[in-house]
This record gives structure tokens, C-alpha cells and sequence, in this order.
């Protein structure tokens, strides 16, 4: 019985040395460990020896199982150590080859100028302001000096949400200039806002008009503030955007929230002045509108107009982007074409 035991425990061992897969493994365990294996089914002929020789027999064997049961553990132990090396070994990576460059992304033109238009005005020392782009009508016409009927209001050919056949409901905003009196309402002189953002005109579209842009409106109100205030911000903003060398020049025009108003332009950086295609051979491209702050705004808002003067000024940003970069198509800020935006890194 013992030489058997010895027999069935070096037999066991030299096979299992040879396997290097779980489902080998289990295979083993049951043909040796298992309920019917070899080893159980010899331990069941104990009762057949003589009292005796059944300590003897017994310990050997009971040695003879923990030793198969320990080397099964331990070739479990490495048989999967060596599964998990060459699972990590599948997956490694080759650091020393050259990597593959993923799509690098960049703001939008229109986002690069919003920021360049904002920085300038910042550093004149200006406020951000934003609001909200579905605006009630008092803030967008009345309170700007454009009561109902008024004719000023066909400037502005408008997005009206609620609409009960006559002004007076909420509507997308035609400019971001209402932001300035939620801003006078709220705060008392001095002020110096600017306000960026979307605004909307039911425009048909073509080379030079959408119907969603963007706008950027300014606004400084304080004592003794004059036109000449005005001049000299425009002017320092276009030094900033367009360079030191351009010229500027300012004529007379209407806005109703101001008086007087006026319309700012540079000379044409194509041709220095000289007339061109680009400035239809005037020497000057407009850029923005603006004049000093009407006092019936001023007073709308609770400022005393014989105390308090401000100046107002707004522009396009697409524009703003169209001269600079000699663009000569709104709809291409929009197309979604990266040949075009790529240009613009």
C-alpha cells in the first residue's frame, strides 16, 4: 500500500509538472483529488489493512494529499502569473516608436476676435457685461429711445417670440445695446461697460448679411464726459485691432439712443487711402457706429442728464474680422468649412 501511494504521488507530480493550462489543471486535480480520483479511491482501501498498519499508511497518505494539494496551489499561482505576462506583454506599447498626433482643435475666428476685441477694450479699461438674448421690448426699443410706431424701428427688422400684433412682447434681441440699460438700472455713475455677444434680425441672407451675428456695444457714463472721450477710445481700440498707422475719421449719422451720432471709420489698410476695391474707392472703410448718450436714456434710467453725459458705440464682429482678414463673405464664419477656419490658428 505505501510503495502504491509513493507510486501515485511521483506519477502525479511528474505530470503536473508538465502543465501550463488552467483547464490541464482542473483536469488533474479531478483525476487525483477529486471525489473519484485515483488518491481517494486508494485512501478507501485503508479499511481493508490490518489495525496495525493503518497509522503508517494513514499518515503517508494524508502527506501524500497535502503535498499534491500544495503543489497544485502553487502551480495554479504560476500558471497565472504567466497568463498575466503575456496579457501585459499583448498589450504593451513601444515607447520608442514615434506617436500618432490626434486632431488638434482651435477657436473659432469669430471666438479669436471676441477676445481680441474685448482684451483692447479691457486694457482701456472697460467691464465685460453679457445678458440675455431673448429680450423684452422695453429694454430693446422703448428704453433706448425708440418708442412704439417710431419709425427707427424698421432698422431693426426683428425676431418677436410673443407677438399680439402691436410692440410690447419679448423678442430675440436686434443688438446687445439693452444690456447698457439693465446695466444704468442697476448701477449708479461711473460706468464703463462693454457688451459682447449674439444678436438676431430677420435679414435675408447673402455676402453681407445674416440673420445671427455677433455684436460688441460699449458704454462709459460719467461727469463731463465729451465727444472727444469718444474719439480717443475708438481711436486707441483701432490702433489695437488694425495697427498705429491707421487714420480715423468720424461723420455725422443717426442712431435714436444717441445725440450727436456718428460713424467711424479707418483708411483703407489695402491701398493706405488711395481708393480701392475693398474701400469702393472712398479711401475709408466704416467700422462702427457710436455718439454720445441721448439724456432722454439717461434720464430713463434715473441719471440726471445735466449732471451725467456718456458716449455709445457698437460694431460688428464679423465685420471687424472681415476687414482685418480681407474676408468678403459672412456665411463663410458660419459654413463649417475647415479649409476656410484652419486658415485662422
Amino acid at each position: 500500500m505505501i510503495d502504491q501511494l509513493q507510486a501515485l504521488r511521483d506519477h502525479a507530480l511528474e505530470e503536473l509538472a508538465r502543465i501550463d493550462d488552467l483547464a490541464d489543471l482542473e483536469a488533474w486535480r479531478i483525476r487525483y483529488l477529486g471525489k473519484r480520483g485515483e488518491l481517494t479511491l486508494a485512501l478507501r482501501g485503508l479499511g481493508s489493512l490490518d489495525p496495525s498498519e493503518r497509522p503508517v499508511v494513514g499518515r503517508i497518505a494524508n502527506e501524500v494529499k497535502e503535498l499534491l494539494e500544495s503543489e497544485l496551489t502553487a502551480r495554479r499561482d504560476r500558471i497565472a502569473a504567466m497568463l498575466r505576462a503575456q496579457e501585459i506583454a499583448r498589450q504593451a506599447v513601444d515607447v520608442t516608436l514615434p506617436g500618432r498626433s490626434g486632431p488638434v482643435g482651435q477657436r473659432h475666428l469669430i471666438t479669436q476676435m471676441l477676445d481680441e476685441v474685448t482684451a483692447a477694450f479691457q486694457r482701456l479699461g472697460f467691464q465685460i457685461v453679457e445678458g440675455p438674448e431673448v429680450e423684452w421690448d422695453r429694454y430693446n426699443f422703448e428704453a433706448l429711445n425708440i418708442p412704439p410706431d417710431h419709425p427707427a424701428r424698421d432698422m431693426w427688422d426683428t425676431f418677436y417670440v410673443e407677438w399680439s400684433g402691436r410692440p410690447g412682447g419679448m423678442l430675440l434681441r436686434t443688438h446687445t445695446s439693452p444690456d447698457q440699460i439693465r446695466v444704468m438700472e442697476k448701477t449708479r455713475p461711473p460706468v464703463r461697460i462693454i457688451v459682447p455677444g449674439k444678436v438676431y434680425r430677420y435679414e435675408a441672407v447673402d455676402a453681407t448679411h445674416e440673420s445671427m451675428f455677433h455684436q460688441v456695444e460699449g458704454l462709459a457714463v460719467d461727469e463731463q464726459l465729451t465727444m472727444a472721450d469718444l474719439k480717443g477710445t475708438l481711436v486707441a481700440f483701432a490702433h489695437q485691432i488694425f495697427g498705429r498707422e491707421r487714420r480715423a475719421r468720424f461723420r455725422c449719422d443717426y442712431f435714436p439712443f444717441v445725440e450727436p451720432g456718428a460713424e467711424m471709420a479707418i483708411d483703407c489698410h489695402v491701398c493706405r487711402g488711395a481708393g480701392c476695391r475693398l474701400c469702393k474707392g472712398s479711401g475709408w472703410i466704416e467700422i462702427l457706429g457710436a455718439g454720445m448718450v441721448h439724456p432722454r436714456v439717461l434720464a430713463g434710467v434715473g441719471y440726471d442728464p445735466n449732471v451725467y453725459s456718456g458716449f455709445a458705440f457698437g460694431m460688428g464682429v464679423e465685420r471687424i474680422a472681415m476687414l482685418k482678414y480681407g474676408i468678403d463673405d459672412i456665411r463663410l464664419f458660419f459654413g463649417n468649412d475647415l479649409r476656410f477656419l484652419r486658415q485662422f490658428r
